[in-house]
């Protein structure tokens, strides 16, 4: 058996490039992307790619050179998921909420060879150029600094076509029969994007993704998710997130229906369901909140389900419920960017159909199992390596390895060394496995509040906050405490706002005991602090950083008293801002023991 040798018969690389040429061929009249008015059929997105292609090629853009986008959910940056791969090319989708500074830093340390900027972005694209230029200072050359190509709407045009640099143009001066790149892929290994992660606990970085590892995401997804043939998908996702979880690829590989929206407003969303029949979409949880708020406005239901794939925050159960109930029927996945996007996906189980509405929504509430394109996934002690054991209890760090896992960091050695350990990814997420082999998050590792030697699940009080009528979000992080080093600090977004100081008081407690109801005490909030809006990232991830930093600001610690007072209780200590202060160090042991029993 041996000596059967590979041949452009029985082997051909791995490439999601492929996708596209089977759906103009299979499906060469069915509407592929539909925005606004505007509709394309999978042979006319096909040829506008190789058009795309043909002109980066004959601009000079070659194998590996970088080609940012700063654009939103349009046609264009759909068919750049193809078009610039197949000039050999890697596609740097750029986040639209980032500012010009960050912008800037992007194409500095991608060496973007061009950058296209759709219209409306255009003066934070002008200001992150000029600050790209002053970066460069006396090194600046004609190669450092990208092309700048704007976009025009494709559906309503702005005029900005005439005597430009434009897209439209471009691809008309296109050739529609180029030969693209994905017939001459001789490697898989190759790169076919790099994504910046979002920096929700380092400064970002820039994350490789192959040929390969893009192609058998792709495959695990639509698989998992059991995504049959001819969907209607709906971008709710930005595509600049992890390539939109790899469904820029999956959509044409099922033949399906890009219905693209510029923003995820619940408006928007509940019309484009209605007019399109979507049938499938993914989001961030933070979009059920938009759209359980937006459906007040609503004369009904839906008219028919709609599979949601959510992820990026654990969803409480609570919150699965309230959107369950309107028609979406959803599936939980995990990952992160070094993985290809989604690394975990909570398959169902047909006996779980037999549980309660409140069972299901804590079993949908688990990350669940790993793709297929991963080979294994665990949860280890990072000191022995040592794997935990599958009790739903016992806590250790995410790992995970297979063909779906990132190149490594773009001109950054040392921190791909440090990311990949003993032949693992680390996630940096703090997790359990349970006994029938489901993996559940229970927080980001350096998110874990380790209160008088305890450590507390944030992720865990915050399920227990979203379950009050009042809460549309809630984040935990740590504050110090005069005695047990630190406790849990809840930060909240209420559907209602509250006006004066003491209703705020009164919620507050109200809150802290409706989390001790369901908690041990020890775990429940000390306190609980209403903001208009939670700190995010780019990405709508809750930014809890900034939240610790506010949370050391406030004070458990009142004048110290000569006499030893006892400990008082959670609202107690709340309310009056009392502290215990021991007078030596087996006084401490003591009354610690003592206040952990009690709370």
């Amino acid at each position: 058996m041996d000596r059967l040798p590979k041949c452009a018969a029985n082997y051909t690389p791995l490439t999601p490039l492929t996708f596209l040429q089977r759906a103009a061929s299979v499906y060469p009249d069915r509407i592929s992307v539909i925005y606004g008015r505007t509709r394309f059929t999978w042979r006319q997105t096909h040829e506008r790619c190789l058009r795309l292609a043909s002109s980066l090629r004959s601009l000079n853009i070659g194998k590996n050179d970088v080609v940012s986008v700063l654009a939103p959910n349009a046609p264009a940056l759909y068919e750049m998921h193809f078009g610039v791969p197949m000039a050999g090319a890697v596609l740097n989708a750029t986040n639209t909420r980032l500012d010009a500074n960050n912008i800037a830093t992007i194409l500095k340390h991608s060496e973007a060879k061009i950058f296209f900027v759709d219209y409306q972005y255009v003066p934070v694209a002008n200001e992150a150029m000029r600050l790209l230029c002053d970066s460069l200072g006396s090194t600046i050359s004609q190669s450092s600094i990208p092309l700048v190509i704007v976009i025009d709407d494709v559906d309503s045009p702005k005029g900005i076509r005439l005597g430009k640099p434009e897209y439209e143009n471009l691809l008309r001066n296109g050739n529609p029969d180029y030969a693209p790149f994905s017939d001459q892929v001789l490697d898989e290994w190759d790169p076919i994007t790099l994504n910046y992660t979002s920096g929700t606990t380092s400064a970002p970085k820039g994350v490789v993704y192959s040929h390969r590892g893009s192609y058998l995401s792709t495959q695990s997804l639509i698989l998992q998710w059991e995504m049959k043939s001819e969907p209607v998908y709906l971008w709710s996702l930005p595509m600049f997130h992890c390539n939109g979880w790899t469904f820029t690829w999956g959509v044409a590989a099922r033949g399906g229906t890009n219905v693209c929206i510029s923003t995820a407003c619940a408006e928007d969303v509940y019309r484009a369901i209605t007019e399109h029949k979507v049938t499938h979409m993914c989001c961030a949880p933070v979009v059920f909140n938009i759209l359980l708020e937006g459906k007040h406005n609503q004369q009904s239901l839906l008219s028919h389900p709609v599979e949601v794939l959510t992820g990026g925050a654990a969803p409480p159960p609570a919150l699965l419920e309230k959107i369950e109930k309107l028609g979406f029927h959803v599936t939980h996945a995990y990952g992160l960017t070094e993985a290809t996007g989604p690394a975990f996906v909570c398959e169902w189980q047909r006996k779980w159909n037999l549980l309660s509405i409140h069972e299901q929504s804590k079993l949908k509430a688990r990350q669940g199992i790993s793709v297929l394109s991963l080979a294994e996934i665990d949860v280890k002690i990072l000191e022995t390596m040592v794997s935990v054991p599958k009790d739903g209890k016992s806590v250790g760090e995410i790992v995970l390895r297979g063909s779906s896992v990132m190149k490594g960091y773009f001109k950054d050695e040392e921190a791909t060394r440090k990311a990949f350990k003993n032949g693992w990814l680390l996630t940096g997420d703090v997790g359990v496995i349970h006994p029938d082999g489901y993996f559940e998050i229970k927080d980001r590792s350096k998110d874990v509040i380790i209160s008088g030697g305890e450590n507390i699940s944030s992720v865990e009080v915050e399920s227990v906050l979203y379950g009050h009528p009042d809460v549309l979000e809630a984040a935990v992080v740590a504050m110090p405490h005069p005695f047990f080093g630190e406790t849990p600090c809840a930060f909240v977004t209420e559907r209602s706002k509250y006006v004066t100081k003491n209703e705020e008081t009164k919620k507050e407690r109200e809150m802290i005991e409706f989390c001790r109801k369901s908690l041990p005490h020890f775990m429940a909030p000390k306190k609980v602090v209403f903001l208009e809006e939670l700190p995010k990232t780019a990405t709508g991830k809750i930014q809890k950083f900034g939240l610790r930093a506010l949370a050391k600001t406030y004070n458990l610690n009142p004048p110290r008293s000569s006499s030893t007072p006892q400990i008082k209780s959670i609202d107690q200590q709340t309310t009056t801002r009392r502290s215990y202060v021991p007078n030596d160090h087996q006084h401490l042991k003591l009354e610690r023991v003592l206040a952990m029993s009690r709370l």
